[in-house]
């Protein structure tokens, strides 16, 4: 049994003494519903064992429904929430809303510009639901460990903190659009009385989502595939920092696991918290472990970093015929991996670990191996038939 499954029960069965009304229904509206996190969130909330459960379930994202969601129970609702009109037509009449639960992100040329176009988005729904969800109780706010370090567009031309990072760190002297949807949501909830919040800051997430614009797993397997069908060396593309040094990463189903909790626990209300998987890993090991699921072999490491972005540019023609000739789901090279992610990611400045123990303070003991989320990810994918 998981530490979240026994939580569930305990609060199921009072044992815990929390004040933690099981009677109450409670909505969730998911924005950013097929995202990594955001898809492993809908999964879990419709559950009967979930605290809360089975919750009513809304999900928003940009794109039509794909067809690897149309299992989901959860009620989808295609709207770009950038467009204000479109937003207040399609949200208004969530009325029933009690849970917000912000999992998207827009990715623009600068991070000034990110800070406006997801500060956007972000006003259009609060707007929407302070107006209309007259019942709306919880707002969980995700957001990531480059509140310690930075966007990727400023890496490198300041110092960042030292790890492991903590929540209580101040903020760093750059633009970052985290802060900014931090700033609106602690006005937000001053509008009205007895309206929490908390916001998470996981790092590298590991989990399944086809089309996310942050999933690490999915373009290393894209990769590893391109690699076996063409008979590519399977290098590793990042420094040597990444290949030598400890780092951690972030289960996608323990941060949903985190963000029912605290939307329902009152020790997880009005925090912010990081959340991490608790253990370290070297990509020194997860790549030979990747490697290994892809009968591929690891060349000495040069040490010198490689541009996916540069290498894959023109392999969208080879992920056509690996999706033709195993069957897959059909999709484009640019919606299943993201290059210029992992090439940010892979290169990093310094160590990436997040504290977890104002989490454990506060009750939330969930945990999970790195290596075996990693690879239970492309398991999924397999599955689903993404990835071959």
């Amino acid at each position: 049994m998981s530490w979240f499954q026994w939580w569930a029960r305990a609060v199921k069965t009072r044992i815990q003494g929390e004040e933690i009304d099981e009677s109450k229904k409670r909505v969730a509206l998911i924005i950013g519903v097929t995202g990594i996190v955001g898809n492993a969130i809908a999964d879990t909330l419709p559950s009967s064992d979930t605290p809360g459960g089975p919750w009513k379930v809304y999900g928003v994202a940009r794109r039509p429904e794909p067809e690897w969601f149309a299992d989901s129970p959860v009620e989808y609702i295609r709207c770009d929430v950038l467009n204000k009109e479109e937003t207040s037509s399609k949200l208004s009449p969530l009325e029933d809303v009690t849970h917000l639960f912000w999992m998207t992100w827009a990715n623009r040329q600068s991070e000034e510009e990110n800070c406006q176009v997801n500060a956007l988005m972000f006003r259009n729904v609060l707007d929407v639901l302070m107006q209309h969800a007259r019942n709306l109780e919880h707002i969980v706010l995700q957001t990531g460990s480059k509140h310690y370090i930075g966007p990727f567009s400023y890496m490198g031309q300041f110092k960042s903190h030292d790890p492991p990072f903590f929540e209580e760190m101040p903020r760093l002297p750059v633009p970052n659009f985290y802060y900014n949807l931090e700033d609106i949501l602690f006005e937000t909830v001053k509008q009205k009385q007895g309206l929490t919040w908390s916001v998470h800051r996981p790092d590298v997430i590991f989990g399944f989502s086809p089309t996310s614009m942050m999933n690490i797993v999915g373009t290393m397997a894209v990769y590893a595939s391109i690699c076996r069908e063409k008979g590519l060396a399977f290098v590793f593309p990042g420094n040597k920092l990444a290949w030598e040094y400890l780092m951690d990463a972030s289960d996608s189903q323990l941060i949903a696991e985190q963000e029912i909790w605290a939307s329902v626990d009152p020790k997880g209300k009005n925090e912010a918290f990081n959340i991490a998987n608790g253990d370290v890993f070297k990509w020194k090991k997860l790549w030979s472990l990747l490697a290994r699921k892809y009968d591929l072999e690891v060349p000495p490491y040069s040490g010198e970093p490689v541009s996916l972005q540069e290498l894959m540019k023109d392999k969208g023609p080879v992920w056509d015929e690996i999706v033709k000739k195993h069957n897959l789901v059909p999709t484009r090279l640019d919606e299943v991996a993201t290059w210029w992610f992992a090439d940010a990611w892979l290169n990093p400045t310094t160590e990436y670990v997040l504290s977890m123990n104002k989490s454990k303070d506060r009750g939330f003991f969930g945990y999970r191996d790195s290596e075996k989320s990693c690879l239970s990810c492309i398991d999924k994918m397999k599955e689903k038939k993404i990835i071959p």
